[in-house]
């Protein structure tokens, strides 16, 4: 390794380093003061939402970008380009792409496909503008935002979402992530371990970080604990409602050993997928004939994209679409299938 590449190497950590801190440190300062009125007045583009402009022609394109919170998992990345791509459209502002941390999932989800990056539009000229969090139900918070936008259309401006603005009905496009996903180039090049013969149901059981939560009594993870038996009575209960016309045969995604999923010992044909990489237990929660979430977004997520059948627990976090294919169930696994 040449002298100038190990400086070039270092001044990238170092930078590297910085935005880290950077980040830390504004994520403290939002998180501590975003329930206080005085909250949006520490966003430059808020002193700014009162210089109305005329419309003119002659106004540039903006866009909206959210960006995918580096730090987390990949549902909850998703979560943030969902809302940067649904505000975009709710503020008429065309969509600018953050890439996923990982550019393994980059490609993966080929979500950037058809977009332009907000990187090369800086590199155009174009400025970035954060603006504060705000409620998506609160029409006066709603409104503000709407003015800080029009206060910049006569400039060229990417609009930035503050880190993990809320969006609560992630199924608002849940047509174009499906499109954006199958349409993929390297969906040609993907296997599965499914077979045609038989008709197959996943079942994702979060653990993991939500087991360690419930030693440590983390309420944020408390929450979202469900015990075995609740994946045990949803699968019952499909079971002995859905009529199939060929055999199933059951795949159950999880971390952990065997031992710690006796209770599915009980089904015929199950397949116990705890080795299974992240991206390929993804995928085949996509294309399950039915497919049994956890309150878990990674779960909820290939549920977006999946076309089949969805179980899942009614009590989360984010919305469900109002359709026939998608059942949500109680505390207790137990369901009546819609009727639209």
């Amino acid at each position: 390794m040449t002298p100038i590449f190990k400086k070039h190497i270092f001044t990238l950590n170092i930078n590297t380093l910085k935005k880290r801190i950077h980040r830390k440190i504004w994520k403290s300062v939002v998180d501590k003061t975003k329930s206080f009125i005085f909250y949006p007045y520490l966003y430059l583009s808020y002193w700014n939402r009162n210089k109305d402009k005329p419309i003119s022609k002659s106004d540039p394109i903006n866009y909206f970008t959210a960006i995918p919170n580096p730090g987390a998992g990949i549902g909850h990345q998703m979560a943030n380009w969902i809302a940067g791509y649904w505000f975009a459209k709710q503020f008429q502002l065309q969509f600018a792409h953050i890439p996923f941390s990982s550019p393994d999932w980059e490609k993966f989800l080929s979500f950037g496909t058809n977009e332009v990056k907000t990187s090369l539009l800086i590199e155009d000229g174009y400025k970035a503008v954060k603006i504060p969090l705000f409620d998506e139900n609160n029409s006066k918070q709603v409104e503000q935002i709407k003015k800080i936008i029009s206060s910049y259309q006569d400039k060229k401006v990417v609009f930035v979402a503050e880190q993990d603005q809320f969006y609560h009905d992630q199924f608002g496009i849940q047509k174009d992530l499906q499109q954006k996903f199958y349409d993929a180039p390297i969906r040609a090049k993907q296997h599965l371990v499914y077979s045609n013969d038989f008709y197959n149901i996943a079942i994702h059981v979060r653990r993991g970080d939500i087991t360690i939560g419930q030693l440590n009594k983390n309420p944020n993870l408390l929450m979202r604990w469900q015990d075995n038996d609740y994946f045990v009575n949803t699968l019952k209960n499909v079971l002995k409602t859905i009529e199939f016309k060929k055999p199933w045969k059951i795949f159950l995604f999880s971390q952990g050993k065997r031992d710690d999923f006796q209770e599915f010992e009980q089904f015929e044909n199950v397949e116990f997928c705890l080795d299974m990489g992240a991206q390929e237990s993804f995928l085949h929660m996509v294309y399950a004939d039915i497919l049994i979430t956890s309150k878990s977004s990674f779960s909820y997520k290939p549920a977006l994209l999946n076309k089949g059948l969805i179980f899942s627990p009614k009590n989360f976090w984010h919305g469900y679409p109002n359709s026939k294919n998608w059942i949500l169930t109680d505390e207790q696994g137990n369901f009546t299938l819609n009727e639209h």
